[in-house]
């Protein structure tokens, strides 16, 4: 966890005075869309108010890439500032991870995937302060970066990478429209499901991905439906930041491996490319994973818990299904990715998916061979089409 978590409305009041404890020179690092919404002049007046010296990087989009990275860190160097402050969703964090990293250790930061670099000098203190209620990566050890030459999501998962303090004020994700609050909110519920049934679970993470998927199935409709719904917008943003502690922990698995192949080539916001995938590789998991599937089916439908462990099973992936038809989450055709295109680099991308390591974590680890298959079962999914229940 990061070292301090401030949680609830009005939390971002403390930026200033916390900034100051961290340093006296801040890098804002964000995107267009939050300074459009004044998410950036709120940090910047109360940057001000503190007397922090700041400059910003703003250029970060919906897939953060090492381009991206560069151009912070080449800010940030000139400026030669001693804290980060990332105001957005997960690209905007993610981005600024990687610069507060490269920016004490030097180098590029596709050089620490799969610990091929130690990070051995302490990375700029960052304070990560999320406007969506989804990836978590506020409260992470993980920062995944787009290799712009290769195509490639590069996953990258250290100690550095965790914030050194995270603000979380639910009023900041008010102004998430309804698909990015359908598509983070599914991403975290995916979180939350993949570290629960994840070979690296553990009492600790089963705490939090439980508590977060009943909070997620409970609340992101009331979001969706009215994003001023107070009360689901605060368990939406303590959910996801449990999730994002529960996979931080416990990792992700093969939705997130095939996630990301989907981000790079096709530049799907990740938070829809997991929601496109989950209830289909949930149904190839199934038998290898029904107990885990069962809990959680005894959460999001208690009055149902007496069936058998396999028929809540299929409740679960049921139940998940009709939530990401509620939220209208499209497959890959309905999305508009070309299918010719799609055709050819589904062998890359499921190699891509191996590489990651996360398929590894799951309960039902896939040959090469199924990968492929299960991306072709993806590209034109039913979410209509449900389990056959027994009675």
């Amino acid at each position: 966890m990061p070292g301090a978590v401030f949680y609830g409305n009005e939390s971002l009041s403390k930026l200033g005075e916390q900034v100051s404890i961290l340093g006296s020179k801040a890098l804002i690092v964000s995107d267009r869309i939050m300074e459009k919404i004044g998410n950036v002049k709120k940090c910047r007046e109360l940057l001000d108010q503190a007397g922090i010296f700041h400059v910003e990087y703003l250029e970060v989009n919906s897939e953060p890439t090492d381009v991206h990275v560069e151009e912070a860190l080449q800010i940030c160097m000139e400026n030669s500032c001693d804290v980060i402050v990332a105001i957005g969703g997960g690209s905007c964090i993610d981005a600024a991870k990687a610069v507060a990293v490269v920016a004490t250790n030097g180098g590029y930061i596709g050089e620490f995937m799969g610990g091929k670099r130690g990070v051995e000098k302490k990375p700029i203190p960052l304070i990560a302060i999320p406007t969506t209620a989804g990836t978590g990566s506020e409260v992470t050890n993980v920062t995944v970066i787009t290799n712009t030459k290769e195509n490639i999501k590069m996953m990258i998962k250290n100690p550095a990478f965790l914030p050194e303090m995270a603000i979380v004020d639910p009023i900041l994700t008010y102004s998430s429209p309804p698909q990015v609050t359908a598509a983070t909110g599914v991403d975290a519920l995916c979180h939350a499901v993949e570290a629960y049934i994840s070979r690296l679970s553990q009492p600790m993470t089963d705490n939090l991905a439980l508590s977060a998927i009943e909070l997620i199935v409970h609340n992101l409709r009331a979001a969706y439906i009215n994003g001023q719904d107070k009360e689901a917008r605060e368990k939406m943003a303590l959910a996801s930041m449990q999730a994002g502690l529960a996979f931080s922990n416990a990792s992700v698995a093969l939705v997130h491996g095939m996630s990301r192949p989907i981000g790079a080539l096709f530049h799907v916001p990740h938070g829809i490319s997991n929601a496109m995938l989950l209830p289909a590789v949930l149904e190839f998991t199934k038998e290898s994973a029904v107990d885990r599937l069962a809990d959680i089916g005894k959460i999001i439908r208690p009055d149902l818990k007496a069936l058998t462990n396999n028929e809540l099973a299929d409740v679960t992936v049921n139940e998940i299904k009709k939530l990401c038809s509620d939220l209208n989450i499209p497959n890959m055709k309905t999305y508009g990715l070309d299918s010719g295109k799609f055709e050819e680099v589904a062998s890359k991308m499921a190699k891509d998916a191996l590489a990651s390591g996360s398929p590894g974590n799951n309960p039902r680890v896939p040959e090469l061979e199924e990968i492929i298959e299960l991306y072709h079962h993806c590209f034109t999914y039913d979410f209509t089409v449900l389990e056959t229940v027994a009675n």
